[in-house]
């Protein structure tokens, strides 16, 4: 019994090794994978940057908090959305190669080989899982040094659970692009599923807009989905330290108060707010079903296709 675990841990390992190596070797989507970010923190710092400068100002009397803090509220607001979409979309442009290995018939010959369905499976998530660290450090670490040029009031504390929030989110979108994704049988339907994605999820998780600015309906809809609490605790740890400074500079704590609800740091679940424990139980509840549900599915499909 040691002998097959230690020999599937082997086969598990050499499919991780293969697995992150192609998706290097593919320089175009290994590009696209890291330019997304460097994108989109473009945009957010040219399109949306003033659309949250003026709301955030509007909610203050004039002259009550300094220039330099807005902008750090700002600044991290613009970094937790850069987060919250990266650590998500980027797992689906590394998860291209589950998808490739039907297309070139390499899942055959994987099939063939004396390796669990269920190594197999875990070598195609944990590679997506490096793959997509890879490039979300590398996105927070341009969101950090963009952030310390416009305001920085992060601890060590808050950037040590910024570095978590991105490890949980990037397993929670390799697991939701697993399920996905699996089923698809061609590069063009990956990349169509890759479009909507990108698209549509910055909405929905509240990285574009704030849920505060929707509706009641629509903020008790997208409450159950794991991406809104995702979203909240990259927003808490990031604009932590701001927040901070403005009670210190003795900004009423009703305005702060305001301020962390019309940035998504405090939700409501039907009128009760949503604590951080609670956003990290969802998290990692619904990466372990999505990642349950991937592996339990690949391996009833690889038994049958082996017989």
């Amino acid at each position: 019994m040691k002998t097959q675990n230690n020999h599937d841990l082997r086969a598990c390992g050499t499919l991780v090794k293969r697995n992150v190596s192609m998706y290097f070797k593919d320089k175009g989507t290994f590009f696209t994978s890291l330019i997304t970010p460097i994108i989109l923190l473009v945009l957010y710092a040219t399109f949306l940057y003033n659309v949250y400068e003026d709301t955030f100002s509007a909610q203050l009397p004039e002259g009550l908090v300094d220039d330099s803090l807005i902008q750090g509220l700002v600044g991290g607001v613009l970094l937790s959305s850069l987060l919250a979409v990266s650590t998500v979309t980027v797992p689906f442009c590394a998860n291209l190669f589950m998808v490739q290995d039907k297309v070139t018939g390499a899942r055959g010959d994987l099939s063939i080989a004396p390796v669990k369905p269920s190594s197999l499976a875990f070598g195609y998530y944990i590679a997506t899982v490096i793959n997509g660290l890879i490039i979300s450090f590398v996105a927070l670490a341009m969101g950090l040094v963009y952030l310390s040029f416009i305001g920085w009031y992060l601890s060590f504390t808050d950037v040590l659970l910024l570095i978590s929030d991105v490890v949980l989110l990037v397993l929670f979108g390799t697991a939701l692009s697993s399920l996905i994704c699996y089923p698809l049988r061609s590069q063009g339907a990956m990349s169509a599923v890759g479009t909507i994605v990108s698209s549509g999820y910055g909405f929905i998780c509240g990285a574009y807009m704030p849920i505060s600015s929707f509706g009641k309906a629509l903020q008790n809809t997208l409450i159950f989905l794991p991406g809104t609490h995702g979203t909240s605790l990259i927003r808490n740890h990031a604009l932590n330290g701001v927040f901070e400074e403005m009670l210190a500079e003795n900004v009423p704590q009703q305005a702060v108060d305001g301020l962390r609800a019309a940035a998504d740091c405090r939700l409501s679940f039907f009128g009760n707010t949503v604590e951080q424990w609670v956003m990290y139980l969802v998290l990692a509840g619904s990466i372990l079903l999505m990642l349950s549900a991937f592996v339990i599915i690949m391996v009833l499909a690889e038994r049958k296709n082996r017989k």
